[in-house]
């Protein structure tokens, strides 16, 4: 019956509600009487039907005035029951104001029962109709228990209630001393329950709405709620949802600081806001996962200008569109740059850099692809050596104070072209540190970026929601991880304390073993594993070989005698570099291999630097493997030769490098 209720018009819902009300009122007025004279069949003389009857329109027309009749049941709420109880209180007067201008015989305790029966007619009969609408709609959501008991926790329920799509059933408290009350109505239940009561309330999912003042341990409550293969789901912050950035029931995939397991670095933001507010600042691959980052932040440090140098035209399109929104809405009124370019170019970076002059600039440009650089040498070296060359080299002709590159973990001992590259260009920043003293130039190194392009955890869980197998390189495969807003912020901390040369790295806490983290997502995700154990588990988790270059562990370290810094978390590290003749010599080689398309010996060229290149495996680009000839004459060499064993004396009988012994005697930086 309340269903059709419900599907009539507005109109004919007050009609009924008004004729519910009506016949509540007399009621209760009846009632009131044959309570007080003790008459199970009282029969009101002409007088008292008459001041009942004016008391009952009377009472309608205060619900009128009020708006009871405008609260739709199904989301009425506190408001609507001190309606009732202020349209009733006035009854109750109005009945004795009757009594005594009509001279009407109505007993002095009549009207206080007559406002508890009203009360409890009009306010129950609203209760009633509520509570069916929310039990009817209920039987179609899927059941979830809601973690935690605070105010997040709370809205959230109160939100689900009213939605279509989950029904919140239990709260999954915290705090022992919680177990067995009730909030709002649902039952709460102790973390130590948890097992029985996910079984008993029918849970089909959890929700993760934990205040962040709480000081809960995430990790160890993500590892208790994983034995349950139930999915689990997150909530935006309080702060969000009072900053208007989020709405509380906008149910999202655990966050990747979760996944993580561990405290984010926090950045001095004194020291790097001095560094950035009203300064001219570039970002080169300003489109991509860490140079957005990168800008995102800059730009609420309020520079006084920002130039993106993207050579992709869609990336930068989106993040100049981003960063003009977040403009607009935080009013910072700093100027933003869109420029296209690539950064092998020195004369456009130089004439970018002069005409907006430009102070501080980040360099994110690279193709950080283990595989693709691999498939791709030249282009690789090109992109990460000589645009990290001619960017820092327009930067000192510029008259730049500042230049930061972003570099990488794989660049400590490399197996692959992606980090031989870039420790090639750290090298190649220290030379230029070396040479002059303008520019400070400075490196942070951090390892794997979760969330960015490529990253593990897009790709884990398209798989697992695609129903799997769940790919992992190799079972003992290990890696740091970060993520990108706390990549981006060591970044800029590490650039508003370079003096020149250093590079910094960070103190990264254990490294994350990349099965144990498939299996965790697929837990997470309320998915379990097939093994020969589990054989009616629902994803596979299956190991495809080492990529190549790829290694197992990596390393954020050369040497074992890192500095300390002003930041506990970040350490300076202490490493072989070259002096500038050194670097200049050896790029001129890479330039003469990549000229001629000599993809051997430019990994020859990497090998033999002080890198620490230490390949796994012949050449892996694409076309050499296919045609295997430098360009330039007297060049030609065998498609996939395995570095580690080829002779010095048959590269110099070659002809194309020369001086190539290793440098043992290097510098320390």
């Amino acid at each position: 019956m309340f269903k059709t209720f419900l599907q009539l018009s507005r109109f004919k819902k007050r009609v009924v509600s008004l004729s519910v009300d009506f016949i509540a009122l007399s009621f209760a007025l009846w009632a009131s009487f044959a309570l007080r004279l003790d008459v199970a069949l009282w029969e009101p003389n002409r007088g008292q039907l008459l001041v009942s009857l004016l008391t009952v329109v009377f009472t309608l027309g205060v619900f009128v005035r009020l708006g009871l009749y405008r609260a739709v049941i199904r989301y009425m709420s506190d408001r609507a029951f001190i309606t009732i109880i202020t349209g009733v209180a006035a009854s109750a007067l109005l009945l004795v104001v009757l009594s005594y201008g009509f001279s009407v015989f109505v007993p002095r305790s009549v009207p206080l029962i007559y406002s508890a029966l009203a009360f409890i007619f009009v306010g129950g009969s609203r209760m009633s109709m509520r509570m069916l609408v929310q039990y009817s709609s209920g039987r179609d959501k899927e059941r979830v228990a809601i973690v935690g008991a605070g105010k997040t926790a709370v809205q959230l329920a109160k939100a689900l209630q009213q939605g279509e799509e989950f029904h919140p059933v239990l709260f999954i408290s915290l705090l022992p001393a919680n177990h067995r009350t009730l909030i709002v109505g649902l039952p709460v239940v102790a973390l130590s329950h948890l097992e029985e009561a996910v079984r008993s309330y029918g849970v089909k999912r959890l929700l993760l709405a934990v205040d962040a003042d709480t000081g809960v341990n995430r990790r160890e409550l993500l590892t208790q709620l994983e034995k349950l293969n139930l999915p689990v789901q997150t909530v935006p912050s309080f702060s969000e949802v009072i900053a208007g950035q989020a709405r509380i029931n906008d149910i999202r995939d655990l966050e990747i600081e979760d996944l993580l397991g561990r405290d984010p670095v926090r950045p001095d933001n004194a020291q790097v806001a001095s560094s950035l507010f009203g300064r001219s600042v570039m970002v080169t691959g300003a489109g991509g996962s860490i140079g957005s980052e990168l800008c995102r932040q800059i730009i609420r440090h309020q520079p006084k200008c920002l130039v993106l140098f993207e050579q992709s035209e869609f990336a930068l399109y989106a993040v100049e569109r981003e960063l003009q929104q977040i403009n607009a809405a935080e009013g910072l009124d700093v100027c933003v740059h869109p420029l296209l370019g690539s950064v092998v170019h020195r004369r456009r970076c130089e004439a970018v850099m002069l005409s907006f002059g430009v102070q501080t600039v980040y360099h994110a440009a690279a193709y950080k692809h283990v595989p693709l650089v691999e498939h791709n040498v030249i282009e690789g070296v090109q992109n990460n050596v000589f645009g990290t060359l001619h960017a820092a080299e327009a930067a000192v002709a510029a008259g730049v104070e500042l230049f930061v590159l972003i570099s990488t973990d794989k660049a400590v001992r490399p197996t692959n072209v992606m980090g031989a590259s870039k420790r090639m260009a750290e090298l190649v920043l220290q030379g230029l540190a070396q040479r002059q003293s303008d520019t400070v130039f400075s490196m942070v190194r951090f390892g794997n970026v979760l969330g960015s392009s490529g990253s593990v955890v897009p790709l884990f869980r398209d798989q697992i929601s695609s129903g799997g197998p769940v790919t992992v390189t190799h079972p003992d495969i290990i890696r740091y991880f970060m993520t990108i807003p706390e990549a981006s912020q060591l970044v800029l901390q590490a650039g508003s304390m370079g003096e020149g040369g250093e590079v910094f790295v960070l103190d990264m806490g254990e490294p994350v073993k990349i099965a144990d983290l498939a299996r965790k997502m697929m837990h997470l995700m309320g998915r379990r594993e097939r093994t020969a154990e589990q054989p009616d588990g629902e994803i596979e988790l299956v190991f495809s070989g080492l990529r190549p270059g790829e290694k197992l562990f990596e390393e954020l370290l050369i040497g074992d005698d890192p500095q300390g810094t002003p930041h506990p978390r970040i350490m300076m590290a202490r490493e072989v570099c070259m002096t500038w003749p050194e670097v200049a010599d050896t790029v001129k080689q890479l330039q003469h291999a990549s000229q001629a398309f000599d993809c051997e010996g430019v990994l020859l060229i990497l090998k033999t630097a002080p890198t620490g290149f230490a390949p796994n495996g012949g050449v892996g680009d694409l076309v050499w493997n296919l045609s295997p000839r430098p360009l330039a004459a007297g060049t030609a060499g065998k498609a996939g030769t395995d570095l580690k064993s080829v002779p010095r004396a048959e590269n110099e009988k070659r002809g194309q490098i020369s001086n190539l012994s290793p440098r043992t005697s290097s510098p320390t930086c």
